[in-house]
């Protein structure tokens, strides 16, 4: 089992508050994905839940019971740092198996989990090497290995993946997804990169200066983001944010076109629209909510990035087939999926 529930935690160091009264729950077997800028409290609440840095004021409950006076390893936990941490002078087998080890447990129980794990993160051929003789991606398996052994009712994760290369975060994206298919365990998860927050997450919470922004499955929160934090965190390229008014249930861009939508004002009035790049078409002039100029163009194959800069207004990013043939210079006409539109009131929040 790996409930995990957080009430009211907070974090202060001096006169400072790092985390501000975070209420969360993680069920048994989810994997749940911390994820905000640098210095928002991601890393911090990881440890808080770990016990290696205590909660200044609130409750950690681990499976209905409270654990916040516990020390780390009371806690059923096991972490993955960002640093492999490995004893250079042991080999594989022996780096999976010195936790074990150290807790006085028999030979043949250890042999056993380390086979185990080493069958899952497919190191059964590098047992008998030292960390010296792996890749990157080899020794973070290594670490996670050590951790599997420890049969933990949670994995805590903390930025795995920072020291690896492009090609080896995705591979290494993949191994940790497949691993939590396999155990069933759950997993939380902290990184800055919003790309493995949507790709591994069954839950994403999104942290900012210390408190919780929202909490949503991925597509949950590209769809409908809460606020303009998330509209413009999650999501690359992030969310076109652009001024308008409203009426009714129809809006106005300064200097540009109207439209009507699905839109419940709900006593509150609009200020600013949001629109995914994607959800913008390239369309007639006569139907067109905005028009702008092509100031760069990024062919990436399959896609193709406009940056296009209407008149009085940001530039704005429009996601097209990589067959399109607009070049710099060219004027466009930009036509908004209705469907797909969202609208932020004066303190930025969602109007559903």
């Amino acid at each position: 089992m790996g409930a995990i529930e957080l009430k009211s935690v907070e974090k202060w160091f001096d006169e400072l508050q790092v985390i501000k009264g975070v209420d969360l729950k993680i069920e048994d077997g989810e994997f749940v994905v911390f994820v905000g800028p640098s210095g928002c409290g991601k890393s911090t609440l990881l440890r808080i839940i770990s016990g290696l840095e205590e909660a200044s004021r609130g409750d950690i409950l681990i499976d209905g019971n409270s654990v916040v006076s516990a020390p780390p390893s009371q806690r059923g936990l096991a972490m993955v740092f960002q640093s492999y941490a490995l004893y250079p002078h042991m080999s594989v087998r022996e780096n999976v198996g010195f936790g074990l080890k150290t807790a006085g447990k028999p030979k043949s129980e250890i042999q056993e989990k380390v086979d185990y794990a080493a069958g899952i993160l497919k190191l059964d051929d590098y047992l008998d090497r030292r960390p010296k003789a792996l890749s990157g991606g080899q020794r973070q398996r290594v670490a996670i290995g050590r951790a599997i052994v420890r049969e933990p009712s949670a994995f805590l994760f903390d930025e795995p993946l920072s020291n690896l290369d492009a090609a080896l975060r995705v591979e290494m994206r993949f191994e940790i997804a497949k691993l939590h298919q396999n155990l069933g365990s759950t997993m939380i998860y902290v990184t800055h990169d919003q790309v493995e927050a949507m790709t591994l997450a069954d839950k994403i919470v999104v942290l900012s200066a210390g408190q919780i922004e929202q909490v949503g499955s991925p597509r949950e929160l590209y769809e409908h983001p809460a606020n303009l934090f998330v509209a413009q965190f999650i999501g690359s390229p992030k969310m076109n944010i652009i001024p308008c008014s409203t009426v009714a249930e129809n809006f106005k861009i300064e200097g540009h076109g109207t439209g009507s939508f699905p839109y419940h004002a709900t006593g509150r009035k609009a200020v600013k629209l949001g629109i995914r790049p994607e959800h913008v078409q390239l369309g007639d002039p006569s139907y067109a909510h905005m028009k702008g100029r092509v100031d760069v163009v990024e062919y990436l194959g399959a896609d193709t990035y406009l940056y296009v800069t209407p008149e009085g207004h940001d530039t704005l990013i429009v996601r097209v087939a990589g067959t399109e043939t607009v070049k710099v210079g060219d004027d466009v006409a930009l036509i908004f999926e209705k469907d797909f539109v969202c609208f932020f009131d004066e303190n930025g929040q969602a109007i559903r």
